[in-house]
Order: C-alpha cells, then sequence, then structure tokens
C-alpha cells in the first residue's frame, strides 16, 4: 500500500478526532452565552429582555459567520425585500431639517425613554454626516456628499429609502438597524432621512 496514502489517511483521521471535541466545546460556549445573557438582562422600563432574541435572520448571519452560502443570501435578500413597506403616496423624500436632528439624536427605546417618545436614528454613531462634525463613527462608510454622488431623482430616492427601512434587503447581513422593519422609525422619519442624504441643501451634501 502506498505510503504517503496511509500516512495522508491518518492525518486526516487524527484531524477528524481534534475537530469533533472543539465543535462540542463551541457548541457548549454558545449555550453558555445565551444563559449568561438571559440571566443577566432584565426587563426595564420599555427595554424588555426579549430584544437579544435573534430572529430567524439574525440566527442565520450568526450560525455562518455573516457570510451565509450565496444561494441562501440572495434567498435572504429577496425575502427581505419583498417585507418592504414602500409609501402609499410613492413620495420618499421629507424634510432635511428635522432628519438632521434625527440623525443627531441618540434617545429613544431605552429603559429611561417612554413608549411615546421618538426615537432618534442615532446615525453619526456609525457614518460622518457633515464636513462640519467633530467626531463621528467609523463602522458605516462616511455619508459625506452622498447626494452629490448618488442623485436625487425617484429611483435613487427609492433606493434610499427601502435601505433605510431595510438594510438587509440589500446585504442579508448588514450590520445597520431595520429601521422601518423592526419599527424603530416612523415612515415620516424614514423620508426625512432620505431627505437628508439627498436633498442638495442639506449639510450633507455641502
Amino acid at each position: 500500500m502506498n505510503a504517503k496514502w496511509m500516512i495522508g489517511t491518518a492525518l486526516t483521521a487524527s484531524l477528524a478526532t481534534l475537530v469533533l471535541p472543539v465543535q462540542a466545546v463551541e457548541s457548549k460556549l454558545d449555550a453558555k452565552t445565551i444563559e449568561i445573557v438571559k440571566r443577566d438582562f432584565q426587563d426595564k422600563g420599555i427595554a424588555k429582555a426579549d430584544r437579544v432574541n435573534q430572529d430567524a435572520l439574525q440566527a442565520l448571519c450568526s450560525k455562518y459567520g455573516n457570510k451565509p452560502p450565496l444561494e441562501l443570501k440572495h434567498k435572504i435578500e429577496k425575502q427581505q425585500q419583498a417585507a418592504i413597506k414602500w409609501p402609499a403616496d410613492d413620495k420618499y423624500m421629507g424634510d432635511w431639517k428635522a432628519g438632521e436632528k434625527l440623525a443627531q439624536s441618540g434617545r429613544g427605546m431605552t429603559w429611561s425613554d417612554k413608549a411615546e417618545d421618538p426615537a432618534g436614528g442615532n446615525c453619526y454613531n456609525c457614518h460622518q454626516l457633515s464636513a462640519k462634525e467633530i467626531a463621528y463613527g467609523t463602522i458605516g462608510p462616511s455619508l459625506l456628499h452622498f447626494g452629490v454622488k448618488q442623485g436625487n431623482d425617484l429611483d435613487s430616492q427609492r433606493y434610499v429609502y427601502g435601505r433605510l427601512y431595510n438594510a438587509k434587503a440589500d446585504n442579508a447581513c448588514n450590520n445597520m438597524p431595520r429601521f422601518g422593519h423592526m419599527k424603530i422609525l416612523t415612515e415620516a422619519q424614514i423620508k426625512d432621512l432620505v431627505a437628508l442624504l439627498l436633498d442638495p441643501e442639506s449639510p450633507v451634501n455641502k
């Protein structure tokens, strides 16, 4: 029998015996993590502990480390796209000034907020929005001059509205919140953010 083949077979068998215990350990760690999270996250005010429960999409992204198989990725995006609720009036832009206040607000949905209080977009935590900003997040891309580059025709407005409503319709495991899908922001608020990004008079485009 070929010596190289025998050695290769032996190595493959040895690696298999190592992989199984590693997978078992990872499974136990996942279970322990869930146990700790559920133990330490408690209902407080309007912030409920069930927020840490993943929906089916989030669970899939976690399972594949945010890199699901291409066929599954496209299937997820198609499902999320179909779930977008578009404005009945076919208008996608609101008031950029209201959008700017919204983008710079990190309030809403915390235990100290009231259910009737409007949530903020908290956009500055992840994106640069204006050349005058001193501090901004870099988790997401800079949105400076976004409207200048994108244009603000009806197709662009619809694209941005959909992206804000549910970013996972465009990229299945996107880190961006699904503002409309998860009812974080209202239709009017999303329209104001579209205006902030696309209106030529917005500070984003100066």
